[in-house]
């Protein structure tokens, strides 16, 4: 896959409203196109690399159209490898526009999604692992994400990755001399090399996608159920945990007939919270269904918080409650401790009016779940599917060469299997990948990025 060498621009910050907006231009004639609509105190093309020039950008008859900073940042030290040019107007619809329309009059493309960062990987500035880790960036919604991302972005699974195809590579170079030189006196590579050299690798992939599991809490949230008797404090609990009136709440049972959904951060835990209807017996037909919903919610849910009332008495509907629940990972919540009347037996107390108690239920979960690992940002996480697949594929790759070489193989059947797992890690990097997986990868960008 080669670069063209197309000049584009994009705007890189939100369209709309605000201070300043951020034009960045990248390609061969970057400075070149720029130059021919700035004027300062100097020429564009005469500077420095990384400097910031004080100017005006001027429509082709010469009329001012904004006061601006131009930053020029000349190849191979960019974030593309690309001359780059950065240009700062006031923020603003009209303003930008009028800028974007200028550059590309004089010789600019504007930029498809993701094509800055595509271009940083094509130019081999990033491996293909890390650009996604830039867009998992951009959409992190927790703190654990983004740091997860960055480690990503930053090259940490690139690492990881490449340590393990490395010795995969110097496998098959090994047995590949052996197998088109066996009559030379070269050094053996024997079964049990090979076996244990295999299992050493395949031992990494499995450690990898083991972390799946976690990789799924930090990119889509652990689903929890919020579950209980009618007038708990379930929706209660779901505001207090949004921080926003999501839910009705009155004094009046079976308020919540359908299932509502909030995404929130508890203390960096992200959490898919699910209020549902109050459980009991009931004869209304609407409310039935609600009920129903709330059981099903309950088998579906990574997590269930099951909410009873600390001003009134534990009964048999809690009781029948926590019976249902208790093959699935839960939490019991004694909501209501700010007007606490009873002593009920619960993992916690909290009062979602007052808020208290909410920081050992956040706590409660971090240990659950085991967050204080996910938040280290030691190692890689494996949160997408793309190399989730690839890996699982890797592992399968090295456990048929294993089975083929135990059961007496020649070493050149294995080999193909060895090398084909080389081919899956190469997917993750980009080293071995298809021009339309580049493309879908990138096209999932925003433009401007």
């Amino acid at each position: 896959m080669k670069n063209n060498d197309r000049t584009i621009a994009a705007i890189s910050t939100p369209v709309g409203l605000g201070g300043i907006c951020v034009i960045r231009v990248s390609g061969g004639r970057a400075v070149e196109i720029c130059d021919s609509v700035f004027r300062g105190g100097k020429r564009l093309s005469e500077v420095e690399s990384h400097t910031v020039h004080y100017g005006h950008i001027v429509d082709k008859d010469g009329t001012v159209i904004d006061e601006v900073l131009a930053t020029v940042m000349l190849a191979p030290k960019t974030y593309t490898r690309e001359d780059v040019v950065e240009i700062s107007t006031h923020g603003g619809i009209l303003a930008s526009k009028k800028v974007m329309d200028t550059l590309i009059m004089h010789g600019t493309f504007p930029a498809e999604p993701g094509e800055f960062t595509k271009r940083a990987f094509l130019n081999g500035r990033i491996d293909l692992s890390q650009a996604e880790g830039v867009i998992d960036i951009i959409t992190s919604k927790t703190d654990a994400e983004r740091k997860n991302a960055l480690f990503q972005a930053e090259g940490g699974l690139f690492k990881e990755i490449s340590e393990i195809r490395k010795k995969l590579v110097n496998l098959a170079a090994k047995m590949q001399v052996a197998i088109d030189y066996p009559d030379e006196d070269l050094e053996d590579v024997t079964e049990t090399d090979i076996i244990d050299t295999l299992s050493e690798v395949q031992q990494a992939v499995m450690r990898m996608l083991a972390t799946k599991d976690s990789g799924k809490i930090i990119r889509e949230g652990i689903k929890t159920a919020i579950v209980g008797k009618p007038n708990v404090g379930k929706s209660s609990l779901l505001n207090c945990l949004a921080k926003e009136d999501r839910a009705i709440v009155t004094d009046i049972s079976g308020t919540t007939r359908d299932i509502i959904e909030e995404f929130v951060s508890l203390d960096g835990v992200p959490l898919r919270l699910l209020d549902t209807a109050g459980i009991r017996e009931t004869d209304d037909a609407v409310e039935k269904i609600g009920v129903e919903r709330a059981k099903a919610a309950i088998d579906e849910a990574d997590l269930v918080i099951l909410v009873v009332d600390l001003s009134r008495k534990e009964d048999r509907e809690d009781r029948k409650l926590l019976e249902l629940v208790k093959n699935k990972k839960h939490i019991k919540v004694a909501n209501k401790s700010d007007i606490k009347s009873e002593s009920i037996l619960a993992d916690v107390e909290i009062s979602s009016k007052t808020g208290e108690g909410i920081d050992k239920l956040a706590e409660m979960i971090k240990k659950m779940y085991n967050f204080a690992e996910i938040e280290s940002g030691d190692t890689a996480i494996i949160t997408n599917m793309r190399h989730i697949a690839a890996l699982s594929n890797t592992e399968e790759a090295l456990s048929r060469a294993k089975e083929q070489l135990e059961c007496g193989m020649p070493q050149d059947i294995a080999a193909l299997d060895i090398n084909e797992a080389i081919d899956f890690l190469g997917e993750i990097t980009g080293e071995k990948v298809s021009e339309d997986i580049v493309s879908e990868i990138f096209h999932s960008f925003c433009v401007g990025k």
